[in-house]
């Protein structure tokens, strides 16, 4: 019979995270290990609770999944008993693990996708003033790629603050929702000749009807909008770009299947992720392959990563070692 543990952490930040949404000094996750014949598959969650009200108990929703799990269930059934979301995650995620571990192959070969590369990943620079921005970025001056986190009024601002401090340096914006209908032209505009590469989520998700047929000079990516597959049908032909993250599809088994339906569509594909150590980035690796930009950076944005962890070299990203996961 498996065994079954479920182990929720707090991870300490460097400083505070700052989206539009709020704050936090910790990143809240919770670690699942299935345990059957001397072998452990592990995967991680964020708890989205912490940080979204509203939104299930993930402990719970893993708990409760215990008996299934404990029975021998697995990944392909695993859709069809939990929603989508973090909990699923934090167990499809150890199902490969243990799939890869018992197999004594790769996940990626079990998955019949391409070995992983090493990539890029962007670094997240938090919602501040222009001036703190700035020199935020400037910090990060050696870095390939940043993505600038904005929160609405005093946007234009905060991204030509942090231009002039990086005046070469890639640039993406992510807004979480933060922008109105009216701001989404005027701001699109005056982005462009600050050679931002695109702009993520910028309006609410019942706002997204405003971007149909809507001029655009920088290419949109859609995060919140898309969470799993029940969501890609809203999301094509109004967005250029979909950001996959694992915590949103309930695991590598949807993100997997999303990401092909979402190319099929004529969508390009970003990987990203929420706050976490780099046990749940390794699975998203799996993704990286032609993706348009790799944002796994959630280990860079702690005090310290788990070990062993993924193997960063700058902004280059390695894919995992098996002790890691996969």
């Amino acid at each position: 019979m498996r065994e079954f543990t479920v182990t929720p952490e707090s991870w300490p930040v460097e400083g505070e995270f700052i989206i539009s949404k709020g704050a936090c000094t910790t990143a809240e996750i919770v670690v699942v290990e299935i345990a059957e014949d001397g072998f452990i598959g592990r995967g991680e969650c964020e708890r989205t609770d912490s940080f979204e009200p509203g939104y299930p108990d993930v402990a719970a929703a893993i708990e409760a999944a215990r008996p299934a799990v404990e029975a021998g269930v697995e990944c392909a059934e695993l859709q069809s008993l939990m929603p989508s979301g973090s909990a699923r995650n934090a167990i499809d995620c150890a199902l490969w693990d243990l799939a890869a571990k018992r197999a004594g192959s790769p996940a990626w070969k079990l998955a019949g996708v391409e070995q992983p590369e090493p990539c890029l990943t962007v670094l997240t620079i938090s919602l501040g003033t222009p001036e703190v921005m700035a020199r935020d970025a400037a910090r990060a001056a050696d870095r390939d790629i940043l993505k600038l986190k904005l929160g609405g009024e005093g946007d234009i601002e905060r991204v030509k603050a942090v231009r002039a401090a990086v005046p070469e340096m890639r640039l993406t914006v992510d807004a979480n929702e933060a922008w109105t209908p009216d701001m989404l032209p005027r701001y699109l505009d005056a982005l462009a000749p600050l050679c931002i590469e695109f702009v993520e989520q910028p309006l609410p998700i019942a706002e997204g009807h405003h971007l149909d047929g809507l001029a655009r000079p920088i290419p949109i990516a859609a995060d919140e909008s898309v969470r799993d597959l029940t969501s890609l049908d809203a999301v094509v032909g109004r967005y250029d770009i979909i950001n996959i993250k694992l915590d949103k599809t309930g695991g590598l088994t949807e993100a997997l299947a999303l990401a092909a339906a979402g190319r099929a569509a004529g969508l390009e594909i970003m990987l990203g992720c929420n706050l976490g150590t780099s046990l749940a980035m390794a699975p998203a690796m799996l993704l990286t392959n032609g993706a348009r930009m790799v944002d796994l950076d959630g280990p860079l944005l702690l005090r310290e990563d788990r070990v062993p962890g993924l193997r960063f070299e700058g902004s280059l990203i390695h894919p995992p070692e098996p002790a890691l996961w996969g």
